[in-house]
């Protein structure tokens, strides 16, 4: 037997395997891992693994280019393919022409990894959420026209605010074309100046609403510059578009109610309203009637007239003051006079000499002691009551 080189070898089982129908085209159910994604070629590189064995596995760019999802470590899938030898390194591998996410669809395993990272970009903040105008003079509706859904719009709008222009642009909302269109509508609608912006269309499958659960229709409502009512039609399935709008609606004639208030009711709040502002008013005109008679009171009590009067009655209390102040203080004299008086009349010589005392005078010297006079000497004796002359006889 001839010797045969590597090369020769892993051509020819990889010869063999190729030939080998049971081998191509086969399904493979397992669970991804080591997942490598080569952006510079498009390529991509796992290992597909169940609890006892491994299998290497790639999936070139071009059938890669044709999944709607990322395959993620962890995954289970079904790998769609054909087992091949990589001549190069010896080994076999399955070459994945497609793969089948287990226990749901390609589309909808899509669908879940586009709104996560729409939700990680902000496409669903609620701070980028606006308020809807409260007195819209144009609405716009993107839908199919030929659709009831913009019939339902019109009827509602017609009989709640009928004040309002509307502005219906016509738009594919299923099949290949759909998401364009509507993203084409809306930038028409808000190029017309409208104020708020109904996307939807009536009822349908999951299908049926793949227009709406698209990156573009995302970005188109995110990036309108007017607020965006999604009316889908769904009451289960909330799309990226309800993700993406103002504000959400089950169905058209919904959206319709919220876009516009009825008449009826804008006519009760405003009944209420003016009934607050004169209740308001009423109570300003209160307030300013308490304060305009409390400044007149004080304007009053500031006037030179009350001036005068309050100064006159002011005088008159310190008149009387003054002349109550004068009459005790010339009492208090008269008092002090008298008492002085008193005490001067205790200390005169006349009350002594009405005592029974008398004054001696030798011409005009008082005289206080016998030894100044002397016999024969004339003194002048003064009482309390009149005097004599006397000549003196005898000293002792």
């Amino acid at each position: 037997m001839p010797v045969a080189t590597v090369t020769q070898i892993n051509k020819y089982l990889s010869s063999v395997i190729r030939s080998d129908r049971n081998l191509q085209g086969i399904m493979i159910k397992g669970e991804i891992s080591d997942f490598k994604h080569q952006y510079a070629s498009g390529h991509m590189y796992f290992t597909l693994k169940d609890s006892e064995s491994t299998l290497r596995a790639v999936m070139f760019a071009q059938a890669a280019a044709r999944l709607k999802f990322v395959p993620e470590d962890g995954m289970s899938i079904v790998a769609v393919g054909n087992i091949a030898v990589y001549e190069r390194g010896g080994v076999y591998q399955i070459n994945v022409t497609d793969i089948i996410p287990e226990g749901r669809g390609k589309e909808n395993t899509a669908l879940e990894q586009l709104k996560k990272r729409l939700a990680r970009e902000g496409i669903f903040d609620a701070a980028h959420k606006r308020q809807l105008p409260v007195f819209p003079k144009k609405i716009g509706v993107v839908t199919s026209l030929s659709g009831a859904a913009v019939r339902d719009v019109i009827n509602v709008l017609s009989r709640r605010w009928p004040l309002c222009e509307i502005y219906a642009v016509n738009a594919l909302v299923q099949g290949e074309g759909a998401p364009d269109s509507v993203c084409r509508g809306i930038i028409s609608a808000e190029t017309a100046g409208c104020d708020v912006i109904i996307v939807g269309r009536g009822g349908g499958s999951s299908e049926d609403l793949s227009a709406f659960n698209t990156e573009k229709t995302a970005y188109a409502v995110y990036n309108c510059k007017v607020p965006v009512i999604s009316a889908v039609g769904h009451e289960t399935d909330i799309t990226i578009t309800d993700l993406a709008a103002d504000m959400r609606a089950p169905t058209p004639s919904a959206a319709a109610e919220l876009a516009a208030k009825s008449a009826e009711g804008i006519s009760d709040t405003i009944d209420l309203l003016k009934k607050r502002a004169e209740k308001a008013a009423l109570g300003i005109l209160s307030r300013y009637e308490e304060k305009i008679s409390v400044l007149n009171i004080r304007l009053a009590a500031q006037s030179p007239s009350n001036r005068l009067r309050l100064m006159e009655e002011r005088f008159g209390n310190l008149e009387k003051r003054c002349g109550l102040a004068f009459s005790t203080y010339f009492d208090r004299l008269d008092s002090l006079i008298n008492e002085k008086i008193s005490c001067l009349e205790n200390l005169s010589p006349l009350k002594v000499l009405s005592r029974g005392y008398s004054l001696v005078y030798k011409g005009d010297e008082l005289i206080g002691s016998s030894d100044l006079l002397e016999t024969g000497d004339s003194v002048s004796i003064r009482f309390g009551k009149g005097g004599v002359t006397a000549e003196i006889k005898d000293k002792w």
